[in-house]
């Protein structure tokens, strides 16, 4: 996760505050939640909980409450703290940190298991700016990702670099065959790729794009190819562009092209709040 200036999360508090994130499984995998690590805090004790969902003002919580959950938290107004733990891509320990909140509801987690609810939970203050970071770039990468979808990043050894790519030598499969393919560039809407064959006869087929990345992801880019251009002195080469399926994007490869994106801006910022100091 990129370094972000104070004024950058007080616009990410502002533009984003109230709305919800799920931690589904490719949420936990894109931030980096630690499930097993998460849970709530009340009167000194400590219950385990899964993370539904949060925003930058309250969450919900999956918890069993016919332990004595239910009773300390009545005895304590409703308040408690909900503890937070995410791995750290740079760092051997994970980052952890507390949000204060209140309980507002419960409702049961299905008729079979009263004993499983949710727990609704409202901070009671502005939370980390950690949290703040985590939830304000992904939610700017999903808005970025259409607002800025046809920004195109050409592919140098900088760039491979800043969005933590291996390299721009991959391999894309054409109705289930793999074909080598060079990536020339890359958006959040599609690709550019050097791939052998005729290209006329590749339009409309449908691929997918295999990324690696240095912390040894593979980014699955699925989509259409939209058209094609010839490649000078070469019949049997051609720049084909995938168009990628929007539905099928994954969240890992809208945050690597958002924080690419934005990362000037974030500089620019930081260098000025330097000179202000």
């Amino acid at each position: 996760m990129p370094l972000f200036t104070n004024q950058q999360i007080t616009n990410y508090y502002t533009l984003y505050k109230n709305i919800d994130v799920t931690f589904t499984k490719e949420v936990i995998n894109a931030t980096g939640l630690l499930s097993k690590q998460i849970y709530i805090k009340c009167l000194g004790d400590s219950w385990p909980c899964v993370l539904f969902s949060s925003s930058m003002v309250s969450a919900k919580v999956i918890a069993n409450i016919k332990s004595k959950l239910f009773e300390k938290i009545r005895n304590a107004n409703n308040l408690v703290s909900l503890r937070f733990c995410f791995t750290q891509s740079d760092k051997t320990d994970p980052l952890t940190f507390f949000v204060a909140a209140k309980v507002t509801g419960y409702n049961p987690y299905n008729q079979a298991n009263q004993e499983l609810n949710f727990i609704s939970l409202n901070y009671t203050q502005r939370p980390p700016d950690d949290l703040i970071a985590i939830l304000g770039n992904l939610l700017e990468a999903n808005v970025n990702s259409k607002k800025r979808k046809e920004e195109r990043i050409p592919i140098t050894g900088e760039t491979l670099r800043r969005l933590g790519f291996k390299s721009k030598d991959s391999v894309i499969f054409i109705q289930g065959l793999p074909r080598k393919a060079i990536i020339r560039d890359i958006s959040f809407s599609g690709a550019k790729c050097i791939v052998p064959g005729v290209a006329k006869f590749l339009l409309g087929k449908e691929g997918l794009l295999k990324i690696e990345t240095e912390d040894n992801l593979v980014l699955n880019l699925y989509g259409t190819f939209a058209r094609f251009e010839a490649v000078v002195g070469r019949q049997d080469i051609a720049a084909l562009v995938l168009l990628f399926d929007e539905k099928r994007l994954p969240l890992e490869y809208k945050i690597r092209i958002n924080d690419y994106l934005t990362s000037g801006k974030k500089n620019i910022t930081l260098e000025q709040d330097g000179k202000e100091s």
